[in-house]
């Protein structure tokens, strides 16, 4: 089967989930560049050069058969068809429903999956509200990485009937960790620095752990909009012995992190805006690595993360709460090490790359064979 994977962006540091999407058992092409993608994986620019013969030739049929599309789509449409692509596997609400005219013209399954700020951003849900209906009726399969996440769609107006539901999952090297808990006062955070993961709100918590243990350390990965904001309260706060900020960090980088740690934290939220996450890569690393998580109720993170058992999770904006936890993980090595055994076996049996992938690559299968659709 010959699978278009769409992307709007490539290779984003943040975006590991669709580099292992790459990685189902399909023959993929990775289109990416904008919602309507002008690169492909390999090959290159597929559009063609301005002022070149074969740009103005399609200008030129174009016009003679008064088509709508652009010569970015028209090219995209053609790699599509010279590739023999089976089905579109659109990364993201936004690029599904930007692809679903496209895909109606050529009659071509798509499958769409949705991640986070594209379900709930209260702007984007306005704007797109009748491109996703159109896409909620034309796809074959709308995937969802959160239980939260398909009850918001199914308010959008997608039906249940189409939803399948399959969280990400964590690299299979995460697995393989066998933490030595070293720094028993030492804590992580991984991610961006943006409204919805409050690093704020991580950086307050510490700073609570600190009236208690000055010596906790947090080692804080990730860049974003907010970046600068926390560099500026770890100094007014006076906490720059406790709080490195390592910017961004390889997949190697945060093996060693985990390896020594006491333990995950990331105080997600609701933004203002709407934003909210799905379930997050991190997190599920983090647990298959053997270190418990220290978060909040919020999103797919209590789906994956069992309360008591495999981390803490507390109320959004909890900082006192979170501080407390962190302080029982501190003050109870054993434990620590307990809820990080608990939560691999959890990520091993229930969240794998290898089942991920699996009901992907079925549910592609069954809109190819099946042809479900928005054409019948």
């Amino acid at each position: 089967m010959n699978v278009a994977l769409v992307s709007p962006s490539h290779n984003a540091y943040s975006e590991t989930f669709i580099q292992a999407h790459k990685k189902i058992d399909a023959n993929v092409f990775y289109y990416y560049g904008g919602t309507i993608p002008n690169h492909l994986e390999g090959y290159g620019v597929i559009e063609p050069k301005s002022g070149t013969l074969n740009s103005w030739v399609r200008k030129f049929w174009r016009r003679i058969r008064r088509e709508t599309f652009s010569v970015g789509e028209t090219e995209f449409i053609k790699s599509l068809q010279d590739n023999e692509i089976n089905v579109v596997f659109a990364e993201f609400g936004i690029t599904g429903a930007e692809l679903v005219h496209l895909c109606k013209r050529i009659h071509l399954p798509l499958v769409t999956i949705f991640h986070g700020y594209d379900a709930y951003v209260h702007k984007i849900i306005q704007d797109y509200k009748i491109k996703y209906l159109d896409l909620f009726q034309y796809a074959g399969k709308i995937i969802v990485v959160s239980e939260a996440m398909k009850s918001k769609l199914i308010s959008l107006g997608c039906p249940d009937y189409k939803i399948v539901y399959t969280p990400c999952a964590p690299n299979d090297m995460f697995c393989k960790i066998k933490p030595i808990f070293s720094e028993q006062k030492s804590f992580i955070a991984v991610g961006r620095f943006d409204d919805k993961k409050a690093p704020y709100y991580t950086l307050l918590s510490i700073r609570k752990v600190a009236e208690k243990y000055p010596d906790v350390k947090l080692y804080y990965a990730g860049l974003g909009t907010l970046y600068e904001t926390v560099k500026n309260l770890t100094k007014y706060f006076k906490l720059e012995n406790n709080v490195k900020l390592l910017g961004i960090i390889t997949p190697n980088d945060f093996v060693s992190l985990l390896i020594k740690a006491t333990g995950f934290i990331q105080h997600s939220i609701t933004s203002i805006s709407g934003d909210m996450e799905g379930t997050p890569v991190a997190i599920l690393e983090a647990s298959a690595a053997g270190i418990p998580v220290v978060s909040t109720r919020h999103g797919g993170i209590s789906e994956v993360i069992i309360d008591g058992k495999t981390g803490f999770l507390v109320d959004e904006h909890d900082v006192d709460g979170m501080a407390l936890n962190i302080i029982k993980l501190i003050e109870n090595p054993g434990l620590a090490k307990e809820m990080g055994h608990y939560g691999k076996e959890n990520i091993i049996q229930n969240f794998s790359m290898e089942k991920h992938l699996y009901i992907i690559k079925s549910t592609l299968d069954e809109v190819v064979i099946s042809g479900k659709n928005g054409r019948i």
